[in-house]
């Protein structure tokens, strides 16, 4: 009997639960319980100290990055953005942060932001609304035009960007000695302002734009043609830009205006002035052609003392290297498709003039502003 007893007490196992009452089991789930307790908290103090160091980084703010966000563009789209350019340290974060303390509200336009921003800093820099600003100068434009431009930007670029030119602080390698106006000498494109950036320094841009566009064009501060220097081929180009504006009459035009000064013979343009006029389209009356100004080529004979506008590489390129011939004169002889012609004596030219007309009297008439591109040509 005792030896049955001992065997049954030796069988049992090394985890079973002597006193029957299941306490061994209730520790162990209690064991579990805290383990997996522990082990949330620690997963919820990795994600609040991650969430943190997102909102919050360590150091100072980066490098400066531009984010252009276009009309419509959906908030998680910038938001990814923000986090592609380090601005932000990731978009989820972002995310929970904003929808905790309030999305930005941003606008359209192009930003300058800076990378490791805390998320407060990135909203306030999107809230604040785009702060780097475009300006475009389209070949044909002048200074006053431009100027026109800056005025609707914050700041006072305008001013700043005036008295750098006239203070003679920003000059241009193709600019004479005592000239002050850079009329025609600044390339054109499109200018992005950032900020705090200075008239100074935007002028110093669009200098060294108009200096690669020369280049381009073949032109340098020693070119020479046809007994013209640099500077007074600018003055062609731009004249070539205002008359022939389609680029494959400005070549012919330039022609026309090199011819017309070895002849001796006045420009007789009404670009010039137009120009002296502040206008960019329309006829010149009688009483406007007898008006009294030095870019007045009705009245004087000789260039321009300075360009008339920002011309473009092609109208450059015309300058430099004109197409050869003999013409003198040139009309706009059908309005609608744009056609020019161009003449070499003073009969050609009054037959263009009356196929102009006969042009014109076909066509329906229409209201607006006449374009001084249908303007005549020169006359003898």
């Amino acid at each position: 009997m005792a030896r049955s007893q001992v065997s049954r007490s030796a069988s049992r196992g090394p985890h079973d639960d002597p006193t029957g009452d299941g306490t061994r089991s209730r520790l162990t789930r209690r064991g579990r319980w805290a383990v997996a307790l522990v082990a949330v908290a620690l997963v919820l103090a990795g994600t609040l100290a991650w969430y943190e160091v997102e909102a919050h980084p360590f150091g100072r703010p980066g490098e400066p990055v531009q984010l252009d966000v276009r009309a419509g563009e959906p908030l998680g789209a910038i938001e990814t953005a923000l986090a592609t350019d380090d601005v932000v340290g990731t978009a989820v974060a972002f995310r929970i942060w904003s929808f905790v303390h309030g999305g930005p509200l941003v606008r359209p336009g192009v930003y300058q932001l800076h990378r490791n921003l805390s998320f407060a800093a990135a909203k306030a820099a999107l809230d604040a609304g785009p702060n780097v600003y475009e300006l475009t100068v389209a070949p044909g434009m002048t200074i006053s035009e431009i100027d026109h431009e800056l005025e609707s930007l914050p700041g006072n670029l305008v001013r700043a960007l005036s008295d750098a030119g006239a203070g003679g602080h920003v000059r241009s390698p193709f600019q004479p000695r005592r000239r002050g106006s850079l009329e025609g000498l600044i390339g054109a494109g499109t200018y992005k302002i950032l900020p705090g950036e200075t008239g100074h320094q935007l002028l110093e841009q669009m200098v060294a734009r108009f200096d690669a566009e020369a280049a381009a064009a073949g032109l340098s501060p020693t070119t020479k043609v046809d007994g013209l220097d640099a500077y007074e081929l600018v003055t062609v180009a731009s004249i070539a830009q205002k008359e022939g504006y389609y680029t494959r009459y400005m070549g012919d035009v330039a022609r026309v205006v090199l011819n017309r000064l070895a002849a001796g013979m006045r420009l007789d343009m009404t670009s010039t002035v137009l120009y002296s006029l502040g206008k960019d389209g329309g006829p010149v009356t009688p009483k406007e052609e007898r008006i009294t100004t030095p870019y007045n080529t009705y009245l004087h004979a000789g260039l321009t003392p300075t360009p008339i506008c920002t011309p473009s590489v092609p109208a450059l390129r015309a300058a430099v290297e004109p197409p050869a011939g003999s013409w003198l004169y040139f009309d706009l002889v059908t309005a609608r498709s744009g056609t020019m012609k161009f003449a070499s004596t003073y009969t050609g030219q009054l037959a263009l003039e009356r196929e102009a007309a006969a042009s014109a009297a076909r066509q329906p008439k229409q209201g607006g502003r006449p374009s001084s591109r249908a303007s005549p040509g020169p006359r003898a």
